[in-house]
């Protein structure tokens, strides 16, 4: 429960950057491979999608733990483990990110939903 309560925390700020960037906040170079200040339309969509991803996957981790009951377990089982690959590749991808600031900020946010992502899939 403490794991995907502290997941829940992490997505919920994650939500509020992307969030932020859909709206036109200058923060894009912390975020889809730095290049852009502000986000092109394309990419705001893209981070709009985000934030419902973000939300599914709190969804998931609450129902792996037993807190609610949306999905059949085989579901939320195999899911979590989905989402632990998620998170692992993040790692990948933001640490070869040609941005500074990407890579100092989300490569760590990365390990950290990684490893949340790996307690709620160990159950």
């Amino acid at each position: 429960m403490i794991a995907a309560s502290a997941l829940t925390v992490v997505l919920a700020v994650l939500a509020i950057f992307q969030a932020a960037l859909v709206f036109g906040a200058p923060f894009g170079r912390f975020a889809w491979g730095g290049q852009h200040r502000v986000l092109p339309a394309r990419l705001r969509i893209g981070s709009a999608v985000t934030i419902v991803v973000y939300a599914l996957i709190a969804a998931i981790a609450w129902d792996r733990v037993g807190i609610v009951d949306v999905f059949p377990d085989a579901f939320s089982q195999v899911a979590m483990w989905v989402i632990f690959a998620y998170f692992t590749l993040g790692i990948a991808m933001n640490a070869i990110s040609r941005s500074k600031p990407e890579r100092y900020v989300m490569v760590p946010v990365s390990i950290v939903l990684a490893a949340l992502s790996l307690l709620i899939a160990l159950g």
